[in-house]
């Protein structure tokens, strides 16, 4: 069955940006009498039914929202960003994005560029969680949302449950019978971390091993090289901070002749695909739902332009557990 026609669909019809589209159906902007009256026409012709959040737009909206990072490889941001983009674009509201690396100067530039544009809202992300973007955003004549970066107190910030996550990810692990975990990740310095070893010693036991390092592969291999050169018990399942950890890890074991999943199980963290889907065996990992943060972020900056209010303080969004093949080995749940 075909799905809901979109306010995309009627502009692409009748030949228009969104946001033209938009405005002629809500009856604001300045346009020919033609255009108004084709996207109209359009929109019936299609059975566009704007939706009652559509309905209710300011007319003095600009239709756009900022979206402003430090997060220069998009590592996070462009998942976040898809998921604004998703959420907004039945409302005819785009997304205007910058990337101001850490450059403070560059950041207020930035700001005041989207001021200029008169955005409805500006969506903040960042690169970790614990750290805020290099910029005031305070008192500003638009409503602010953080997404996977730190907000200042009192604001609305959205971030995913990296405890959760974790404790998802190490109790398949001791569901596949895994009785030696190891916890390979990054920095301790890093809030995500000490999220995910908090929830890994709930479940494996306080006294349970972790081991820090960089957010790299070059540290999943060593991290292995060092437990299997300290004699002992080796590890039957590792849970790993980052997909990039992780993948060393495996690598590191398949060079010692160590097979994955049937003699260890390994469980990664981010879902990060062009890593996870290449591993060899391919990487189960806990996927941080990133594009669901995104569309989140997306509906609260709208609803706070519209004038609705929205509750101040952290949400933290579910994290899912993606199954591939470097876990189970055979055994049963």
């Amino acid at each position: 069955m075909a799905g809901r026609t979109r306010i995309y669909d009627v502009a692409s019809a009748a030949g228009v940006s969104i946001a033209t589209a938009s405005r002629a159906l809500n009856g604001t902007g300045r346009m020919t009498v033609e255009t108004r009256e084709r996207v109209k026409r359009i929109a019936v012709e299609l059975g566009f039914r704007p939706n009652a959040m559509a309905r209710g737009l300011l007319s003095n909206r600009s239709f756009t929202v900022g979206l402003l990072t430090n997060d220069t490889y998009g590592r996070f941001t462009l998942p976040v960003m898809a998921g604004i983009s998703e959420a907004l674009i039945d409302y005819g509201v785009s997304v205007f994005l910058c990337a101001i690396e850490d450059d403070p100067a560059l950041g207020a530039v930035h700001v005041d560029a989207m001021l200029d544009k008169q955005v409805d809202g500006i969506i903040a992300s960042g690169k970790r969680i614990d750290r805020c973007l290099p910029v005031d955003l305070s008192n500003l004549p638009v409503p602010v949302v953080y997404a996977f970066t730190q907000g200042p107190a009192g604001s609305v910030t959205l971030t995913s449950d990296d405890f959760q996550g974790a404790r998802e990810a190490v109790d398949w692990l001791m569901r596949l019978g895994r009785k030696r975990i190891v916890h390979v990740t990054g920095p301790e310095s890093f809030a995500s971390v000490g999220l995910r070893a908090e929830a890994y010693r709930r479940l494996v036991g306080e006294g349970a091993e972790v081991l820090h390092g960089e957010w790299s592969e070059l540290w999943g291999h060593a991290a292995v090289d060092r437990l299997w050169s300290a004699g002992g018990e080796m590890p039957d399942g590792i849970f790993c901070g980052n997909d990039q950890i992780a993948r060393g890890v495996v690598d590191a074991l398949r060079e010692r002749g160590i097979e994955v999943p049937r003699d260890v199980s390994v469980v990664g963290f981010d879902n990060w695909e062009i890593v996870a889907s290449i591993t060899r065996p391919p990487l189960t990992t806990v996927d941080m739902n990133l594009k669901a943060l995104g569309r989140e972020a997306g509906l609260t900056v709208l609803a706070l332009a519209e004038g609705r209010p929205a509750e101040p303080g952290i949400r933290k969004l579910p994290c899912q557990l993606v199954v591939r093949e470097s876990c189970g080995g055979g055994l049963r749940i």
